[in-house]
């Protein structure tokens, strides 16, 4: 699982690719990812966007942004911890995902921006 760490608030996450969910000979390819979002900081904190930026095997880019996750928007106290799962589709067998969440500290409501870490997209097949 990767991780990344801003203004105390741990990030990690862990991609797979889904087989029975995706279609190769179409160019459809599935990829479930799982998400750790741990406040390790002394706020208590409100997740409110997301921003993800995801490019398949040529490089093409593509931006999806919305309210929250999993349609919540989750508040975390101190040392609390808050994971979901979703997933992301790309049209070639390998690509990347990256982005950031827009929180705020519920105390003092001020914003910032948290790094989500880049996963890797791989088909299993395409490593060998």
């Amino acid at each position: 699982m990767n991780a990344i760490t801003t203004e105390g608030i741990t990030v990690r996450a862990e991609a797979q690719y889904l087989s029975d969910y995706s279609q190769p000979q179409r160019g459809k390819f599935l990829f479930g990812y799982r998400i750790a979002i741990t406040n390790g900081s002394k706020h208590t904190v409100q997740l409110l966007q997301r921003h993800w930026l995801i490019r398949n095997g040529f490089g093409a880019r593509r931006e999806v942004e919305g309210l929250g996750v999993v349609g919540q928007q989750p508040v975390l106290a101190p040392g609390e911890t808050f994971e979901y799962s979703s997933y992301c589709d790309l049209d070639t067998d390998y690509g990347a995902m990256l982005g950031t969440y827009v929180m705020r500290r519920v105390d003092a409501s001020d914003f910032f921006r948290v790094c989500i870490p880049r996963m890797i997209l791989v088909v299993p097949a395409r490593l060998n």
